[in-house]
């Protein structure tokens, strides 16, 4: 097993540095240092840059705007974006959408769809979970009914990440309930969101940002060329597609660039009359998680290695990422709460009156935020039962 980078990798890394260094647009860098809202325009704007660059959809094959990079290239040029500060390339399109077309799309939908999503035309969302089917998805109940060359889809989903941004969702939905098993009878369908009876409606939570949605379909009609692979078998598809969701979770070089943060503001901080970093139930904490995340990120080497030595995917262990490093981002979220204190107050409030400015008045939304870091692409207690089932045979 081989955990460093060679001389090429090295060089890789470098270049991608720079370039973000002197591409990444300042006012973009700065709305993602200090937690602020990005817009539809802004995720775009970043998406449509690195697509000038032809660096926007590195997994993809090459004819398809692919680049040809090892799977430890991308690695590195994901981990130099959270590092950098880059505002996140939404995953729904480019990560998720487009690996289930290239895997079981067919001709006509892959050149329908894919142009589109690489040069960031279309904004995707996706339609997994419904009330009282989210970890337990195979229960979900939306259905869609085939009616000659259509579907009629009628039913809810819930917690649809940037469902109120996205010009197409990908769905989960039930067509046949007749069958023995829960995960047969479903199928996977693409559905614009501008169909006669699609209806958004906001769900705002507990940090006041409006991220996520409730989506309703009222007898949806949604041309039968929309469906994906074959009618019943869209658990296949959700499979796949999940274990694409799970690799991404671990977001190791924005946790890095969150514990520089954390480091420098426990230096700023004072208590008792000294430095916070100086505290040692504090310094305790702080290098902890230090230490977990590096933990993290050789884990994460070695699933690279892995992949690089033998071209495959890794198996269910992989959301071993998902776990620690979703705790990793709450645990970092915690402790700035802790260095700030009662500053860290639930509200927009700029000035200097108290100590209190733009930056500090993040922290408590942004710890709200990543309460649901655990819980989205499968909760952290079902990743452990998939551990414990799939990888050893408990």
């Amino acid at each position: 097993m081989d955990l460093n980078y060679s001389a090429d990798e090295l060089a890789f890394r470098d270049e991608v540095r720079a370039w973000l260094a002197a591409n990444l647009p300042n006012d973009l860098r700065e709305k993602v240092s200090g937690y602020a809202h990005l817009s539809r325009d802004d995720l775009l704007r970043w998406h449509k840059i690195l697509a000038k660059k032809a660096w926007i959809a590195p997994a993809w094959p090459k004819e398809w705007g692919g680049n040809d990079w090892t799977v430890v290239q991308r690695y590195i040029f994901e981990e130099e974006c959270g590092y950098a500060g880059t505002p996140p390339l939404i995953p729904f399109g480019i990560a998720m959408c487009a690996p289930v077309l290239f895997k079981f799309g067919t001709e006509a939908q892959k050149k329908r769809f894919l142009p589109r999503i690489y040069q960031g035309e279309d904004f995707w969302c996706q339609g997994y979970s419904e009330p009282g089917s989210g970890s337990d998805l195979a229960s979900l109940k939306t259905r869609a009914v085939r009616e000659g060359d259509h579907y009629v889809i009628s039913g809810q989903k819930i917690w649809t990440t940037l469902a109120h941004y996205a010009d197409w969702i990908f769905c989960l939905v039930r067509t046949d309930s007749s069958m023995s098993k829960r995960q047969e009878g479903i199928s996977f369908i693409l559905i614009d969101m501008q169909t006669p009876g699609i209806t958004v409606r906001p769900l705002i939570l507990m940090d006041g940002g409006h991220e996520v949605n409730e989506v309703f379909f009222d007898n949806v009609k949604v041309p039968v060329e929309n469906l994906v692979f074959e009618e019943n078998k869209g658990w296949t598809v959700a499979k796949y597609l999940l274990g694409h969701e799970r690799m991404n979770t671990g977001r190791i070089g924005a946790s890095k660039r969150e514990l520089v943060k954390l480091k420098d503001l426990a230096r700023k901080e004072i208590k008792d009359g000294k430095p916070l970093i100086e505290d040692m139930r504090f310094r305790d904490k702080l290098f902890r998680v230090e230490i977990e995340l590096t933990a993290l990120e050789i884990t994460n080497l070695r699933f690279l290695d892995q992949m690089r030595r033998t071209g495959q995917p890794p198996g269910a262990d992989v959301s071993i990422l998902k776990i620690r490093g979703t705790e990793i981002q709450q645990t970092l979220t915690e402790l700035m709460m802790q260095a700030i204190g009662p500053l860290a107050q639930p509200f927009e409030a700029v000035g200097s009156a108290g100590g209190v400015d733009a930056y500090t008045s993040t922290l408590a939304p942004r710890y709200c935020s990543y309460r649901k870091t655990s819980i989205y692409a499968g909760s952290n207690e079902i990743q452990r039962n998939i551990i414990a089932k799939m990888s050893l045979g408990l």
